[in-house]
């Protein structure tokens, strides 16, 4: 037996989760809807690992010996490096180029997986989550974009999120690109900056942006009370021309990129609204910034405008719970030729507590198991439990054997209510002499074991409990359980 020093702490690492039935099932039940929707569109499975060589990756390769700042990496036997991928985009990419002249192009697929992220964990962020991608490789046009969000309101409603508490909100970077010249900002850090300021827009509002595009920003509101986030560094009038832009003033801008942009969000425009996609389902807004640098035109974002109870009770708008773009780079990077791709990603984690929290999963959970007990450990007496169980199986009823201490009834008894099993089979010498079973109705028995006060009376009673033959063992359960779920 090994010492106490000697034992390893069990401590799950941080910024992970394990998972558990709730959680998986209603998952399940969620992505099977979704899923749905994606094969309706025309859309095709297909599965990546979940590492990739790191210079797959590209942009997250930092200029180090060990390419650690946001992956996962290690080195195989051959000393290249290795990372776990960190979004389902880029192995597509690489899938893609690959495979290049066996795919038929447009390539229409979904996936969903695993991705890593090797960042601080927080609040709500975890270094390992669940996404479900679709994407559409080799469409030029922005009807594959404007057919992205028509797909994603189509999801939203298929998960019982009702017109009025979602919108697909669509933007352009070619718009933002526009801005970014007309203000004479180049250098890609003032950029992303600038890109981060309009972001904030629902959380600071108009005035805080303003700070953000120009000296910065104390998180107190006055200078030295909390953090101080430095801001773009743009000066009043450029500063009003970004905040013009975000509340859709900026329809003068006459450079090509920016014009461009906006040419494009109007056809998409047009697209849905032929389609049936009315403004409170998919609408242009110009404060849609999506984070990652590989897109390149269209852009948009899943929202959830509900008022929605967290895990705590209180009210909160979840906000977005997914996004995507236009990303013509990505391919090209392996193939040195334009291939033209747009892609929605969904955050099934966050999606799927804003679901269950609204009672749209896990409004039909999957039933404990019926319990076998064990009264006698003989052979012939096992043989006969376990002949049960399979028959309950077979029927399609959730059902186990009793595996612990047999010799302690009442310990039974006991894990069928910590399992919260609704019945249990018992079947003792007399009873298997008869051929008979004993079938007992936990919950039934529960709710009545309230009103007996005494052993006496227990044992007069009988609560809940029936003899059938084993013959109607089947039956007898089904009926039993129809009669809970009704009571119920």
């Amino acid at each position: 037996m090994a010492k106490k020093a000697d034992k390893t702490r069990a401590r799950l690492p941080r910024g992970f989760v394990d998972r558990h039935a709730s959680d998986i099932r209603a998952v399940e039940e969620m992505n099977a809807r979704i899923r749905e929707v994606y094969e309706r569109y025309g859309f095709d499975p297909i599965e990546t690992p979940i590492f990739e060589y790191t210079d797959a990756l590209g942009k997250f390769l930092p200029d180090q010996d060990r390419p650690n700042e946001g992956v996962f990496s290690l080195q195989d036997d051959d000393e290249q490096w290795l990372s776990l991928r960190y979004d389902l985009t880029a192995p597509l990419a690489r899938h893609v180029a690959e495979n290049f002249n066996d795919i038929q192009l447009p390539y229409r697929t979904y996936r969903a997986g695993y991705v890593f992220r090797n960042e601080k964990p927080g609040p709500g962020r975890f270094r390992q989550f669940m996404q479900f991608d679709a994407d559409t490789v080799g469409a030029p046009g922005v009807a594959a974009d404007a057919e992205m969000c028509m797909m994603m309101a189509d999801v939203m409603e298929a998960l019982g999120i009702a017109r009025g508490d979602y919108v697909i909100r669509v933007n352009n970077r070619k718009v933002l690109d526009g801005v970014m010249e007309a203000i004479g900002v180049s250098e890609d850090g003032q950029k992303l900056t600038v890109l981060r300021a309009i972001d904030k827009l629902d959380k600071f509002g108009p005035e805080g942006v303003k700070l953000l595009l120009g000296p910065g920003r104390w998180d107190g509101g006055k200078e030295g009370e909390g953090d101080f986030t430095k801001g773009a560094g743009l000066d009043d009038a450029n500063a009003q021309i970004v905040l013009d832009y975000i509340d859709g003033k900026a329809g003068g801008l006459e450079n090509p990129t920016f014009q461009s942009g906006a040419s494009e969000l109007a056809q998409i425009e047009s697209l849905c609204r032929a389609a049936g996609y009315d403004e409170s389902r998919i609408s242009i807004d110009p404060s849609v910034v999506r984070g990652l640098e590989y897109y390149t035109g269209p852009v948009f974002e899943a929202e959830l405008t509900a008022e929605i109870p967290n895990e705590k009770g209180d009210i909160v708008r979840f906000g977005s719970v997914g996004g995507g773009g236009r990303y013509d780079g990505l391919v090209s990077r392996f193939r040195g030729q334009p291939v033209p791709a747009t892609g929605f990603s969904i955050g099934v984690s966050r999606l799927m507590t804003a679901l269950k929290n609204l009672g749209k999963l896990g409004q039909d959970p999957v039933l404990p198991p019926v319990l076998v007990t064990v009264m006698d450990g003989d052979t012939e007496a096992m043989a006969k439990y376990q002949q049960f169980t399979q028959k309950l199986r077979a029927a399609g009823i959730r059902a186990e054997m009793y595996q612990g201490n047999w010799k302690k009834f009442g310990n039974q008894l006991k894990y069928a209510d910590r399992r919260g099993s609704p019945v249990a089979i018992i079947q003792g010498a007399d009873e298997r002499a008869n051929g008979e079973i004993q079938i007992k109705d936990l919950l039934e028995g529960k709710r009545l074991s309230a009103e007996i006060e005494s052993n006496e009376e227990w044992r007069e009673a009988r609560v809940a409990q029936l003899t059938v033959s084993e013959d109607e063992l089947v039956d007898a359960v089904r009926k039993m359980l129809a009669a809970q779920a009704e009571a119920s």
